[in-house]
C-alpha cells in the first residue's frame, strides 16, 4: 500500500504544484512512512524531482525547504509503504524514464507476473531494470507500449492505446498517476478497482479555467479545496492536459469492482470515502456486528464478567465505541499512543517490533486495575503487537483480558501491494482461535466474521452485490495467480532484509554480541535458501584450521583456498537513484547548508 498524488495547474505559468503537493503528502503520510517524493514539470517541458527514504519532513526538510527547488505548474507524489521489493533509496518514486517524451510515474500496488514482465522487458524490449520494484517494471511496460508509436509527439489516443496493450501485459492490483513531460496527467486503476484513485476539480486560484488533482484518498482533495470527486472507475483512465478538460477511456473491460477490504479496516483514513463507502461508517458497522458475534461467543456469563471495553488507538477507536454500545458496556481510552511511532507490524524483526509496541503505547493503570476487559483492535498480524499489549494490560492490573478483532483471521498472503508478514509469520495461518489466545496470552479471542466485514462495507456501496478483494483472510484472490508466484514472493521478501541483517550482524560484532551465525553472515555474505529464508552464504565454508590473529580464512567449496587479497563482493549498504536528483544527494548537507 502506498499512497499517490497528481496535481495540473490551469495557468502554464504556476509554480507552486509542488507545494500543494507537500502539503498533500501530509495528509496521506499514513498510507507510507518509508519514503516519499514529488515530481514536477515546468514550462518548456523540464522536469524536477526531489525523492528519498523517510517522512515527509525528512526528505523535503521540516521547513519544505526542498519544495523551492521543484517549480512547475503540473507533478505527481508518492508515499512508499514496504512491500516484498526492496526499500533502497533507489526505489523511492516517482520513478523517471527519458524515452521516450519523457515520464515520470508513481505507483500503488503490485504485479504478481513481475518475473515474466522482467523477461519479456530485457529479452524483448531491451529495456534495463535497475531495482526490484515492481514499479520500475510497470513505468518501462508502459514506456515501450507508447514507444510503439514511432511519433516524435503524442495525443490522447496514442497514450489510451499504450495502456492497453501495457494493460494486457500486466496482472495485479495498481492505481497509478503518471506525467508526461510538458503534455500532461495520466491516472488510471487495474480493472478489478483493488486499488483506490479519485479525481477531484476546483476553480483556478490565478484566473480562467479548472485545476484538477487525483490522489489515493479523498481526504487529500478535499483538504485542498478540491470537490465534485469521482471515483477513477476499475479499468478505466483519464488524462488531463493543461487547461482542458480531462478525457476518460475505458482501456480494458472491467473484471470485477472488488477494492481492497483492508483499506476500510485499517489503511485509510477515517474521513476517507473510497468508492462511495464511507471508511467512517464502515468502521461502525464492524463494530456493531462484532458486538454480535462477541455476545454469541462469550454467552451471557462471561459477558456479564466484563467490565470496560478498550480500543487500541487508534483505527480500532470507531469499532470499540459501536461494540460498547451495542454490549451495552463502558467504554474508555485505556492506552495512550504515542504519535511518534508508526505502525509496528513491518518493523524488520519481532524483537523490533515488541519494543516498538512498548515506545507506542502506555497503559493507564486506573484504567485496568482489578478490570476485567475486552479489548478491541482492527486486525491481528503476526500476533507480536497483540500479546505484548495484553501483557501490557495485565502489568497494569487487569484480572482478565478479552481480546476482539474487527476483522477476521488473516491467513494468506496480501499480494497487491501489502506486505503484512509471509504466511507462515501469520499467527492465524496455523492456529486455531483458542492456541491463537493461549499464545498471546488472552482468556479468549473472537474475530470478526467473513461474511460480517463484508456485510458492514457493503451495505453502504451505492452498487448493488457489491464485491471486495479478501484473499488475505480465505486465499481466493480476485485475480489469476501465477504458479510458483508465492515462492517468488518468498523469495523476494528474504532479499529485502538481506542489507538489514548483514548490517545488524555487523553491528553485534562491534558490540561483541554476535553469535556464530552473525560471524558467518558477517564474513561470508547472506543469501537466501529456498524457503526465503536469510542464512549465511553457502558458497564458502569455515576452515577452522586456517586462522590469522583470530580471522579466519575462506576455503572455497571446492577445496581450493582463496588467495589473500581476494574479496568477496559485497552488498552496498546504500544505493541511489541514477535519475535526476534526490533526497540522497543531500544526505550529508546540514540543516542550514
Amino acid at each position: 500500500m502506498c499512497g499517490i498524488l497528481a496535481l495540473i495547474h490551469a495557468n502554464g505559468t504556476e509554480t507552486s504544484a509542488a507545494s500543494e503537493l507537500h502539503e498533500a503528502l501530509y495528509l496521506l503520510q499514513h498510507r507510507g512512512q518509508d519514503a516519499c517524493g514529488i515530481a514536477t514539470c515546468a514550462s518548456g517541458g523540464k522536469i524536477y524531482q526531489c525523492k528519498g527514504n523517510g517522512m515527509a519532513a525528512k526528505v523535503f526538510r521540516d521547513d519544505g525547504a526542498r519544495v523551492a527547488d521543484l517549480p512547475g505548474y503540473m507533478g505527481i507524489g508518492h508515499l512508499r509503504y514496504p512491500t516484498a521489493g526492496s526499500s533502497a533509496n533507489a526505489e523511492a518514486q516517482p520513478f523517471y524514464v527519458n524515452s521516450p517524451y519523457g515520464i515520470c510515474f508513481a505507483h500503488n500496488g503490485n504485479l504478481i507476473n513481475a518475473p515474466e514482465l522482467k523477461r519479456f522487458l530485457d529479452l524483448e524490449a531491451h529495456r534495463h531494470i535497475n531495482t526490484e520494484s515492481d514499479s520500475e517494471l510497470m513505468v518501462n511496460i508502459f514506456a515501450n507500449e507508447l514507444n510503439e508509436t514511432g511519433k516524435a509527439r503524442v495525443n490522447d489516443k496514442d497514450i489510451f492505446a499504450a495502456l492497453q496493450r501495457m494493460y494486457g501485459r500486466c496482472v495485479g492490483g495498481w492505481a497509478c498517476t503518471a506525467m508526461l513531460a510538458g503534455f500532461g496527467l495520466i491516472g488510471f486503476r487495474d480493472s478489478y478497482g483493488i486499488r483506490p484513485l479519485v479525481l477531484g476539480s476546483r476553480p483556478s486560484e490565478t484566473g480562467d479555467g479548472t485545476d484538477w488533482m487525483m490522489a489515493s484518498e479523498s481526504v487529500a482533495l478535499d483538504q485542498r479545496g478540491f470537490s465534485n470527486v469521482i471515483d477513477i472507475l476499475p479499468g478505466q483512465a483519464v488524462i488531463i492536459q493543461k487547461g482542458a478538460a480531462p478525457v476518460f477511456r475505458q482501456v480494458q473491460k472491467p473484471f470485477r469492482y472488488a477494492p481492497d477490504i483492508f483499506e476500510y479496516v485499517y489503511f485509510a483514513r477515517p474521513d476517507t470515502v473510497i468508492d462511495g463507502i464511507s471508511v467512517q461508517e464502515s468502521r461502525e458497522r464492524m463494530g456493531y456486528r462484532l458486538a454480535d458475534t462477541i455476545r454469541s461467543r462469550l454467552g451471557h456469563a462471561e459477558l456479564a464478567d466484563i467490565d470496560v471495553v478498550i480500543p487500541i488507538p487508534e483505527t480500532s477507536n470507531t469499532s470499540a465505541a459501536c461494540v460498547a454500545e451495542r454490549l451495552k458496556k463502558p467504554y474508555c481510552q485505556g492506552f495512550v499512543k504515542n504519535r511518534y511511532v508508526f505502525r509496528t507490524f513491518i518493523m524488520p524483526g519481532q524483537k523490533a517490533r515488541e519494543k516498538s509496541v512498548r515506545r507506542k503505547l502506555n497503559p493507564m493503570k486506573v484504567k485496568f486495575d482489578g478490570k476485567n476487559v475486552l479489548l478491541v483492535d482492527d486486525s491481528i498480524v503476526r500476533g507480536t503487537t497483540s500479546r505484548e499489549i495484553v501483557n501490557m494490560a495485565r502489568e497494569a492490573g487487569a484480572r482478565k483480558v478479552y481480546f476482539a478483532s474487527c476483522a477476521p483471521r488473516i491467513t494468506h498472503a496480501h499480494i497487491y501491494g501489502i506486505d503484512l508478514a509471509s504466511p507462515s509469520e501469520l499467527i492465524a495461518h496455523h492456529r486455531d482461535e483458542e492456541s491463537i489466545a493461549k499464545h498471546i496470552g488472552a482468556a479468549k479471542v473472537i474475530y470478526q466474521t467473513l461474511d460480517d466485514l463484508k456485510a458492514a462495507c457493503a451495505e453502504l456501496s451505492p452498487r448493488p452485490e457489491q464485491e471486495f478483494e479478501v484473499g488475505v483472510f480465505c486465499g481466493t484472490y480476485v485475480t489469476p495467480v501465477e504458479p510458483g508466484y508465492f515462492e517468488h514472493l518468498e523469495k523476494v521478501r528474504g532479499e529485502t532484509k538481506k542489507l538489514k541483517v548483514m548490517e545488524s550482524a555487523r553491528e553485534a560484532i562491534r558490540r561483541g554480541s554476535a553469535s556464530e551465525e552473525e560471524l558467518k553472515m558477517a564474513t561470508y555474505g547472506v543469501e537466501v535458501n529456498g524457503k526465503g529464508e536469510l542464512v549465511a552464504a553457502s558458497g564458502y565454508s569455515v576452515d577452522e584450521g586456517a586462522r590469522t590473529n583470530g580471522s579466519r580464512k575462506k576455503s572455497r567449496s571446492n577445496g581450493k583456498r582463496q588467495r589473500e587479497g581476494d574479496e568477496e563482493p559485497t552488498l552496498p549498504r546504500e544505493r541511489m537513484d541514477i535519475s535526476l536528483h534526490n533526497f540522497g544527494d543531500y544526505a550529508q548537507e546540514t540543516p542550514g547548508g
